[in-house]
């Protein structure tokens, strides 16, 4: 079972900031669903709740959430002063992320990377009516389908460097063959010792999570 992201005494209010702060940015201030998603994780704001900051998970409002976004990442914007929250399909799409988000105890940028956005999660707008176990079993569908797509991160990482596998080899004393394998998904990088994640993190220039691969919890 993953770990779930903090406490869950905190899981209502952060739901209910989430929901806000994206029926404000959506249907107040006309923000596109994924560009403030991507504005969201840009602005450490995403970080915040991740790591589990009391006063970003509840003690500010969605809206000041939504403010505090925009004013990190430049942009500009006319505060309203005729505010109206509504939960319909935009608040509903912030609350299954901060649930989500908190079940799996992955990142935001993690839900981005492998396609779990806020246009994604309007459209499947009718599983409100459902348990909030249905929408987990979809996202981890959609998320699982989309890494089977995607090139593993250490191979995203290592070309990122403009580094060949055998570089990579030489740098991280890890042998070509392995780094082979984990590129592959013929071997699970996860299960590789962490004096090995290590190395080719290092040789990479970025930290040990970065070129783990996630993984969803049923």
């Amino acid at each position: 079972m993953a770990t779930r992201a903090y406490p869950q005494f905190y899981l209502n209010d952060a739901q209910q900031n989430l929901g806000v702060m994206f029926d404000y940015a959506i249907r107040t201030l006309q923000y596109e669903g994924d560009r403030f998603f991507f504005y969201f994780i840009q602005s450490k704001v995403a970080e915040k709740f991740e790591h589990a900051n009391p006063k970003y998970l509840a003690g500010v409002s969605g809206i000041e959430l939504c403010e505090n976004v925009l004013q990190k990442t430049g942009e500009k914007f006319a505060a309203s002063q005729n505010i109206r929250i509504e939960q319909g399909a935009e608040f509903w799409t912030g609350w299954s992320l901060a649930y989500y988000q908190w079940y799996s105890g992955l990142r935001f940028s993690d839900l981005q990377e492998y396609g779990l956005v806020p246009s994604q999660i309007l459209t499947r707008y009718i599983l409100h009516e459902a348990d909030i176990s249905k929408f987990v079993e979809i996202a981890n569908k959609i998320i699982q389908k989309n890494k089977d797509a995607s090139p593993t991160r250490l191979q995203k990482y290592r070309k990122a460097q403009g580094m060949t596998q055998a570089k990579l080899a030489e740098l991280s004393g890890v042998s070509l063959r392995m780094i082979q394998l984990y590129e592959q998904r013929q071997s699970d990088i996860n299960k590789a010792s962490g004096e090995t994640i290590t190395a080719l993190a290092r040789a990479l220039c970025c930290n040990f999570y970065e070129i783990m691969e996630i993984e969803l919890d049923d």
